[in-house]
């Protein structure tokens, strides 16, 4: 193994930091569904069009990820917008996170985006 990976395993301060950061900026789908109940959170579908008029997540927008700096007014500077896409091994949650955080929008993403909310939680699509 590599020894910069071994040390860093046995830094605590060091991994004290990548949780808090991983806390901070992801969620999973009972604490999304909590924050919603509240109305707490924007929730943003970054899926294409199609996709989110076949289903989504209840109470979600659609603006496509590759639309989203043409249509970033509409979200919500007052509360966490909290975005979505496929799955895990979707990084078009991220890349639109990313352009929400240029423009200086509190934000989040939904680990395992709509189909762990869909698949494993089994939680309400429209």
């Amino acid at each position: 193994m590599n020894e910069k990976i071994k040390a860093l395993r046995s830094n605590s301060q060091e991994a004290q930091f990548y949780f808090e950061k991983i806390l901070a900026y992801t969620l999973g789908p009972v604490e999304l569904k909590e924050l919603m109940d509240e109305n707490e959170v924007e929730l943003v579908d970054v899926r294409r069009a199609e996709d989110y008029e076949i289903s989504h997540i209840p109470g979600a927008i659609s603006i496509p990820k590759d639309e989203l700096a043409d249509n970033i007014t509409r979200l919500s500077k007052d509360k966490i917008n909290v975005v979505y896409c496929y799955n895990q091994q979707c990084h078009l949650g991220a890349r639109a996170a990313l352009v929400l955080a240029d423009y200086e929008y509190p934000v989040m993403l939904l680990e395992g985006g709509f189909q762990v909310w869909k698949e494993d939680f089994r939680f309400a699509v429209t």
